[in-house]
């Protein structure tokens, strides 16, 4: 079953989140991912959301989402995501 990581970002240190972002890709489709969405949020409809950019990945299933996010490459970009933005991260499966 497809799985999609949603990520909310308030970006703090554009440079820390470029060396962020430029390691993160490559983990990302080692684990079978792709970027469905990489954009700017437009305006918050409701709720009391604080973030400027929004992200959509999708994977084979959650099981591969996992294993992205817990690997030893992804958890070594962690600091500079950190130092970055931050990030709000969640994982749904389609229906």
């Amino acid at each position: 079953m497809t799985a999609y990581v949603a990520v909310h970002a308030k970006i703090k240190d554009p440079e820390k989140l470029a060396v962020y972002a430029k390691g993160a890709g490559a983990t990302v489709a080692e684990h079978g991912g792709k970027f469905i969405v990489r954009a700017p949020i437009l305006e918050t409809l409701t709720g009391a959301g604080d973030f400027d950019r929004f992200v959509l990945i999708e994977f084979p299933d959650a099981d591969s989402a996992r294993a992205w996010y817990q690997s030893a490459a992804y958890q070594a970009l962690i600091p500079n995501r950190n130092e970055g933005a931050d990030m709000l991260f969640s994982l749904s499966e389609s229906a």
